[in-house]
């Protein structure tokens, strides 16, 4: 597959949305987002020799939920992603701390006549 016909297959609906599949009388129809990028190149002819780099691309694709019918009726059903709560919940714990820690210095500071 060329780098073209690669990007080409990551966008539209097809990639956003999988196959539609029953379970349990209803039908299920999961999404993602896609993120994706692109690549570069260069090249050039000196004499009759031609030269020439280039570079590629990449995609991430990560869940976000999932359309249920059942009944005639849509809901939209969030995926839950455990790693970006835990991830964001460390982020918190390490800002609190580092507040925590220049609260008490600047106490201690004032304490000791600093």
């Amino acid at each position: 597959m060329e780098l073209r016909e690669f990007f080409e297959n990551l966008s539209g609906a097809r990639r956003v949305y999988g196959d539609p599949y029953e379970k349990d009388g209803a039908t299920i129809i999961p999404a993602v987002t896609v993120y994706a990028g692109g690549g570069f190149g260069t090249g050039e002819v000196r004499g009759e020799t031609p030269s020439g780099t280039g570079g590629g691309g990449g995609a991430i694709a990560r869940p976000v939920g999932a359309y249920v019918i059942r009944e005639g009726k849509v809901s939209w059903k969030p995926a839950i992603d455990v790693t970006r709560m835990v991830l964001g919940g460390q982020i918190l714990c390490g800002l609190a701390l580092i507040m925590y820690g220049l609260r008490s210095g600047s106490r201690a500071e004032r304490r000791h006549g600093g």
